[in-house]
């Protein structure tokens, strides 16, 4: 191994010490996301209410985007791993919606896949007591 290749891998070996050690600063996931909801362009940010929240349609339609796309990173079947576990019930709708619409890190943003009533209906299932990761 030449002495580039030494300094490489220190500099990268001490940068990931520099992590173990100090660790993340925990900040819960709805404490980092704007204030403000986001919409994607075009597009009004929905306003959810208890009425829409709990109609079982919308929360129908939701468990089917759901079971087509969100359970293989979030579902329970895909732990440990691929993206966190939802524990939906200190959040509010328009943050997950945000996130669905928007994405996160890691997560790419939906708005292109699923309709704007879509990505509403996967937020009412999350909220609904029908929610079953």
């Amino acid at each position: 191994m030449d002495n580039r290749s030494k300094v490489v891998m220190a500099t990268m070996f001490g940068m990931l010490v520099a992590v173990v050690l100090t660790g993340p600063t925990p900040v819960s996931a709805q404490d980092a996301a704007s204030n403000a909801p986001k919409a994607a362009v075009d597009e009004p940010v929905p306003k959810f209410d208890a009425t829409y929240l709990s109609n079982a349609d919308n929360i129908k339609v939701g468990q089917a985007v759901w079971a087509k796309q969100c359970r293989h990173c979030h579902g329970s079947s895909a732990y440990p791993g691929k993206a966190p576990k939802l524990s939906p019930g200190g959040l509010e709708p328009d943050f997950i919606f945000d996130r669905v619409t928007n994405g996160f890190r890691g997560m790419p943003s939906w708005s292109a896949v699923f309709t704007l009533e879509e990505r509403k209906a996967v937020t009412a299932y999350i909220k609904s007591t029908s929610f079953s990761p």
